[in-house]
């Protein structure tokens, strides 16, 4: 919680910094999908991860803000989620020295309704208060998750069925270290 707010109120008061460098995306995303499985517990709920085999093996950006983004989504389908799947995707367009990362999120939860959708990423705004009793939280992740992929220049897009589920898809652009690419292409191609 603490976190949170501290986070919010940097952003608010634009000390908020993108700190970028070299990252293996690959690595990223696998590893948040391991962070991920031990939280669903005991509740019947299968993930299914599919992270495309054509990500950049470098990519230059803020690997940490976007742990930070697809862990808030992850999370969160877990947290609205009671049984069914939740299916995390992460693909990417490449062109020239830009890669444009999709990922997205889909749950079999309990959805949200329609003229709430917007009041999603308002700070402490937690929808249906009276069913979320047995849930913890500020209602500040989202918030957060949307400033910062708007810091990165990328999008967030919410689509979903009241009682049957949520997809959230974000649009972010990474840079693409050629120079290392081509290393690591190397080192692949000496090995035995």
């Amino acid at each position: 919680i603490v976190n949170g707010i501290l986070d919010i109120s940097k952003i608010e008061a634009n000390k908020m910094e993108i700190v970028e460098k070299d990252y293996n995306p690959t690595e990223l995303f696998e590893s948040i999908a391991k962070l991920t499985a031990p939280r669903i517990g005991e509740k019947p709920i299968e993930l299914e991860v599919n992270i495309a085999k054509d990500l950049p093996s470098t990519l230059y950006g803020d690997s940490g803000k976007l742990k930070q983004i697809t862990t808030n989504i992850l999370t969160n389908a877990v947290k609205y989620t009671e049984k069914g799947k939740i299916t995390y995707t992460v693909s990417c367009v490449n062109l020239k020295n830009e890669s444009s990362l999709v990922i997205s999120v889909e749950d079999t939860g309990r959805g949200i309704k329609p003229e709430q959708i917007d009041k999603l990423f308002t700070k402490f705004q937690r929808l249906e208060e009276d069913r979320n009793t047995t849930l913890e939280g500020t209602g500040l992740g989202l918030a957060i998750t949307k400033r910062l992929v708007e810091m990165m220049g990328g999008k967030i897009v919410v689509q979903s069925v009241y009682g049957s589920g949520s997809k959230f898809t974000i649009y972010i652009k990474q840079k693409i270290n050629h120079r290392l690419q081509s290393d690591n292409y190397n080192k692949k191609e000496d090995k035995p």
